[in-house]
């Protein structure tokens, strides 16, 4: 089950106030519409840490420094064809060991997901000499030639 969005501080202080004038978790959670389970949660953590902040959460810290974040950032909106490894090998070079996929997540989580991009036909230089001599050849044609003209192009465009 995902977890629900964050009380506002406003909403914790009216909770610890509600509870220091001696009433019960039901009176509170009907009078300000919380569940009973997270009017115990904010009570707990008030008399455990004697604060209503958002305490540091536990996880490993992070290995990429916010400096190293904005290279990669940089790099790939320069050069968006770079592949994780070759950021890897860039992020080594400034002494930062870390695995491509904690590259792929941290891209990922500014917006620069990885995709593949769409099939476009190829122009090789044969077609474009075609279509350049037969604009050229047909420049001085009369309006009444291009009304006649019936266009059966068979690019997948």
């Amino acid at each position: 089950m995902p977890r629900s969005k964050e009380i506002q501080k406003q909403m914790r202080k009216k909770v610890i106030e509600i509870n220091q004038s001696g009433k019960g978790y039901k009176a509170i959670s009907k009078a300000l519409g919380l569940q009973r389970t997270t009017l115990r949660a904010i009570i707990h953590k008030w008399q455990k840490h004697g604060t209503l902040e958002n305490l540091p959460r536990s996880g490993w810290p992070t290995k990429i420094t916010p400096r190293a974040q904005r290279r990669l950032i940089q790099e790939v909106s320069k050069y968006p064809t770079t592949t994780s490894k070759q950021l890897q090998a860039l992020l080594a070079s400034v002494k930062v060991s870390v695995h491509d996929s904690i590259i792929r997540k941290r891209l990922g989580k500014n917006g620069l997901h990885g995709r593949v991009p769409r099939r476009k036909p190829l122009l090789s230089k044969k077609n474009i000499k075609a279509c350049l001599s037969f604009a050229r050849k047909h420049l001085d044609d009369p309006q009444d030639f291009w009304e006649n003209t019936l266009w059966t192009d068979e690019t997948k465009i």
